[in-house]
């Protein structure tokens, strides 16, 4: 699958650190949409990832999505049907548990450039969040996947970084360097 099958409004998901805003800032430099990062509209930022009440985050989210254009990237799976309403594609990501643990400690010792970060943020590790990576992202794996399966807008998923770097690649897209 082409990124130009995917038009104008794409969803990205997958489990966490799994290179869902890498992707989404890749993609935006070269088609021109604006990048919207759930995260970031979920949490309040200069915070260590408080969380906005959920009127405030539904309210910002419903906003995004009735742009004409725009590439947005997190699961937060209870905002989903509105945005896959409006979503012209899919990209679902899904690196092994290792590679989404790496990129997590990498993220958190090596200070950078973090794409869809808060603002006045930086990540530090913790232990809650090793554990979600390693216990949670199996069960969300499978119900990704069922999502997926079900799902009939263009789509593509890529679930090795070999596929991930296949797609880069034939798209033209490029990492940002920090």
């Amino acid at each position: 699958m082409m990124l130009d099958d995917l038009g104008p409004r794409i969803c990205i998901m997958g489990p966490s650190n799994s290179g869902k805003s890498t992707l989404a800032d890749a993609i935006s430099r070269v088609r021109g949409l604006k990048t919207v990062h759930l995260d970031q509209l979920s949490h309040l930022p200069h915070t260590d990832w408080l969380s906005r009440n959920s009127e405030e985050f539904k309210a910002l989210h419903d906003a995004e999505i009735l742009s004409s254009s725009w590439i947005i990237e997190g699961n937060y799976s209870s905002l989903l049907p509105q945005r896959l309403e409006r979503a012209t594609g899919f990209i679902l990501l899904d690196v092994p548990t290792p590679v989404s643990l790496y990129r997590y400690l990498r993220r958190c010792w090596v200070k950078g450039v973090r794409l869809g970060g808060l603002e006045g943020s930086h990540d530090s590790m913790k232990w809650s969040m090793i554990r979600h990576i390693i216990g949670t992202t199996r069960s969300n794996r499978n119900r990704y996947k069922r999502l997926f399966n079900d799902i009939s807008l263009p789509k593509v998923e890529l679930n090795t970084t070999k596929a991930l770097s296949n797609f880069y690649r034939v798209n033209g897209l490029k990492l940002l360097q920090s």
